[in-house]
């Protein structure tokens, strides 16, 4: 699938191989576009992923301002410190920009995770979105599992969701 012909109004998955860290992971990534018709799917899925995505456009204040609801959706859902990632998608679209880069900071720091900006077009920062995320997920197995007595396998990142 290329870029030109994403759709962003309909449910989609992905399925990436990565390196992070000399280490081999699978991220299994579920696109909803926030849909509500998926809310039902999507308690499935936050039941099942392991790290999240929360993904605003800058160049739409009404996409940033739903992610506090999506992100309570998803603690409910998930129970427990899941980990998330907040992503001011459409960064190469700055003269529509509606959501400071600031306002994203803050709200990252508010919900206790890393923010970043990225573009889905031209993929500035996407790849380096999935290797933090991977390796937050990583570190925190790590600190969940305590120390190992030998090598630890990769970790498979069961689900990505973004919203």
């Amino acid at each position: 699938m290329s870029l030109q012909t994403y759709d962003p109004t309909i449910e989609d998955a992905y399925r990436k191989q990565l390196i992070v860290d000399n280490r081999m992971c699978f991220v299994e990534v579920i696109d909803t576009a926030g849909q509500e018709e998926y809310a039902t799917l999507r308690d499935q899925w936050v039941r099942e992923g392991q790290g999240f995505i929360l993904v605003y456009s800058i160049a739409s204040r009404s996409t940033f301002d739903r992610l506090e609801i999506f992100r309570q959706s998803m603690r409910r859902v998930k129970r427990g410190d899941p980990i998330f990632m907040l992503v001011g998608n459409k960064c190469d679209k700055t003269y529509e920009r509606e959501v400071s880069k600031e306002e994203g900071a803050a709200l990252a720091r508010h919900f206790g995770c890393e923010f970043i900006e990225t573009s889905a077009k031209t993929a500035q920062n996407v790849e380096r979105l999935f290797t933090n995320l991977v390796r937050a997920l990583r570190q925190t197995k790590n600190i969940d599992s305590g120390p190992t007595s030998g090598p630890t396998k990769s970790k498979r990142s069961k689900g990505c969701i973004i919203l």
